[in-house]
């Protein structure tokens, strides 16, 4: 390897990955739901934010959607 490299001649180019970075959210979780993803990324050597990232990317891929049932007013 070279002590130093020239990149003065190196041209710019798009980040090819930039469509696919991240986006930085605040959610508010259960202190309970937090750990069990916790446990799970634990027990699976991955992040917990990864692991809750993977499962909700598979509900978008499987088209889930949530149900819920409020109990109807008296």
């Amino acid at each position: 390897m070279k002590a130093e490299y020239d990149l003065s001649k190196m041209k710019a180019r798009r980040n090819p990955y930039a469509s696919k970075l991240k986006r930085s959210v605040t959610m508010r979780l259960s202190e309970d739901v937090v750990e069990y993803f916790k446990a799970m990324a634990t027990e699976a050597g991955v992040p917990y934010q990864s692991l809750i990232n993977l499962y909700l990317r598979d509900c978008l891929a499987q088209n889930r959607k949530v149900d819920i049932k409020w109990p109807s007013a008296a």
